[in-house]
């Protein structure tokens, strides 16, 4: 009997696969447990609008970080920072703080998490780091850590 995996079935396949199994199988465990559905014309035709559906989700954030990754490598990011006499700042830059700033001047969202920085600025001046915004999309982000001027 044909089904279609609605869960990841350990020894069968993975969520959406058309798989053929024994009918004592399907019927007795696959199909009680709601682990599958019988494979018939209405059930592949849901399975590949859901495809469809993923796919086009997939290619619009694809589309997505392809023009946020165009607008970062064009743009300089300055993060203020309250620093001391020399170079060093009070503490260090974060990813956080480049989101964040990123959205403040230029409206543009990059998730925390997406930027890389391979150690904490610590010191006023231009930086240039990665985004990896999607599997084979990233872009360079050019970083000015710029000092507040003190209060007198």
């Amino acid at each position: 009997m044909k089904v279609i995996l609605l869960e990841d079935v350990r020894g069968k396949g993975k969520k959406g696969d058309v798989v053929n199994v024994s009918d004592g199988y399907a019927k007795n465990f696959l199909l009680p447990r709601k682990l599958a559905v019988e494979a018939n014309a209405a059930n592949m035709n849901v399975l590949e609008g859901q495809k469809a559906s993923k796919q086009h989700k997939r290619d619009m954030e694809e589309a997505a970080a392809r023009a946020a990754a165009e607008k970062l490598s064009s743009v300089t990011v300055k993060v203020p920072q309250r620093g001391g006499t020399s170079e060093r700042i009070f503490g260090s830059v974060t990813p956080k703080e480049i989101a964040e700033e990123l959205k403040k001047q230029f409206g543009i969202e990059v998730d925390k998490r997406k930027i890389v920085l391979d150690e904490p600025i610590k010191n006023f001046g231009t930086y240039t780091l990665d985004a990896k915004l999607f599997p084979g999309i990233a872009a360079k982000i050019t970083v000015e850590v710029v000092k507040i001027p003190d209060k007198v």
